[in-house]
């Protein structure tokens, strides 16, 4: 007898449809790999148990999100966080959903390197494709905060690159 519900059906669909880019967001919030994996589990498993309470009100993606960007904040406000090596090998960033190349690593750098706040903002609107709508209720904030955030993190981005981009 099969006693699969279907919020088990549900969470079998999400994890082939999210997997990919929540790790690589959680990644690019975290630092590490590990970490990333293990709030991407803790995202699913908190989305499995409280699906009853899912009101479809925000899209799925950005539902997911948003648990995942919370989980990485409870990760980071933990107190062994502060101890952990977060130095960002880039051979082990997840796999992008969406083939993209750069000549070289700096750009990934350069995001990493954002305070956590701008880092958010830019991994949700950019990497994910989310529209400033979704990051603020990703992020519980105004769409203004996530507009000031985007130009903070557009001009740190651009003075800290544009070295880089001059040298194509």
């Amino acid at each position: 007898m099969d006693r699969r519900t279907e919020r088990d059906y549900w969470l079998e669909q999400a994890m082939a449809q999210w997997e990919v880019p929540l790790l690589r967001t959680c990644y690019l919030l975290l630092r590490d790999t590990a970490l990333a994996e293990d709030a991407v589990q803790e995202t699913f498993v908190k989305a499995w148990r409280f699906y009853d309470g899912y009101r479809k009100e925000a899209s799925e993606k950005t539902w997911l999100m948003r648990i995942a960007v919370n989980t990485c904040r409870d990760l980071q406000r933990s107190k062994w966080f502060i101890h952990i090596d977060r130095r960002v090998n880039m051979d082990d960033l997840p796999e992008s959903a969406v083939p993209f190349e750069l000549p070289d690593d700096t750009v990934t750098n350069a995001i990493l390197s954002l305070p956590t706040a701008l880092r958010q903002v830019i991994t949700l609107r950019y990497f994910q494709s989310l529209t400033v709508q979704e990051v603020a209720e990703v992020l519980h904030v105004s769409r203004r905060t996530v507009h000031y955030r985007l130009d903070k993190a557009e001009r740190y981005l651009k003075s800290s690159l544009e070295e880089w981009y001059n040298d194509r």
